[in-house]
């Protein structure tokens, strides 16, 4: 048989996902993989014997609701809260990192309507405290709470909502991780605001990443010092009573460290990472400062090593992208 021209690199990635760090080489890497894979079966009766008590049942005013922190990124905001909305999320708690665009200007009418929740969080690097703050004060409003970014859109491949897809992890499930579609620049230079994000960027890695974001069943705790959780918005634990409870990826397998055993690329939900969007997007965004990283580390190197992985395209938002640009009013 002839050998495979693309070999696969196991520190890197497996069939379906890359990993989004390498893993060790050698004995330690294979010691790793027989941890998680070990810990994930001792989880899996866990989960399934471990439920939340029955007045955690009350009715609450959402289904699905996103918190997410943002820094001078208003021209994108409406069609990220758009295409969001389509898809199944209810309300939106948006945290305000020192910006000084025109965001009042977008947010404004939605924050009428009762669809935004704007809270100014002037903290350096605010974004982990922004989220833990969310969950504190709004678990009590919906069943599940996500924490996304603005450059990510929640893509349902085999539902029409999010909620259709997370109701089934409802019972038993602390939390539930949904994997990045990770998009590059499909050759683009310059930035176009007359095309949604949607149409502009179909070029994307030819891979899952293994990890995205975390939607959390507010019927759980979360222990926010706990170790596994320094990263909660993308791999973290819920709680209940006393034990710490791991994420499930989106086919049910109990999710340890980045392990989440993906065996297919076809998946029910992803998310839309629009990453880099133009070249001259993500210069800008590297320079204006971030709300994670006090010194971003996504230098011209990197850009360049994220669009080598560019090898497919993928069309699966194409499907909401009438009813986007009917809400933008693009027609």
């Amino acid at each position: 048989m002839r050998r495979n021209l693309m070999k696969i690199n196991k520190n890197i990635e497996n069939k379906y996902v890359y990993y989004s760090s390498a893993l060790p080489k050698g004995i330690k890497g294979l010691m790793l993989k027989l941890y998680a894979k070990g810990m994930s079966w001792i989880y899996k009766p866990v989960l399934n014997i471990i439920r939340p008590h029955q007045n955690s049942t009350e009715e609450k005013k959402y289904d699905v609701v996103v918190g997410a922190i943002f820094k001078n990124e208003a021209k994108y905001l409406k069609e990220w809260i758009e295409f969001n909305r389509i898809v199944g999320v209810q309300h939106f708690y948006m945290y305000n990192n020192f910006s000084d665009d025109n965001y009042m200007e977008v947010l404004g009418p939605y924050i009428q309507e009762g669809i935004v929740d704007l809270i100014d969080w002037p903290v350096k690097q605010g974004q982990i405290s922004a989220y833990k703050d969310c969950y504190d004060k709004h678990r009590k409003d919906a069943k599940w709470i996500g924490f996304i970014d603005i450059d990510e859109y929640i893509v349902p491949n085999k539902m029409e909502s999010i909620y259709d897809f997370l109701k089934l992890f409802e019972k038993n499930r602390a939390a539930v991780i949904i994997n990045w579609r990770i998009f590059g620049t499909s050759g683009h230079i310059e930035e176009n605001m007359n095309e949604t994000m949607v149409e502009r960027y179909t070029v994307c890695w030819d891979k899952y990443c293994s990890i995205g974001k975390c939607f959390y069943n507010t019927k759980y705790d979360i222990d926010k010092d706990y170790k596994n959780n320094t990263g909660f918005h993308h791999t973290g634990w819920g709680k209940l009573k006393n034990m710490n409870l791991p994420p499930v990826n989106v086919f049910d397998k109990v999710s340890i460290f980045q392990m989440n055993y993906i065996k297919t690329n076809e998946l029910p939900i992803q998310i839309n990472h629009y990453f880099t969007k133009s070249f001259d997007e993500y210069v800008e965004k590297r320079a204006k400062g971030d709300v994670y990283y006090e010194v971003n580390p996504h230098d011209e190197e990197y850009f360049y090593a994220h669009e080598m992985r560019c090898r497919a395209v993928d069309y699966s938002a194409y499907k909401y992208l009438i009813k986007l640009k009917r809400k933008m009013g693009n027609i």
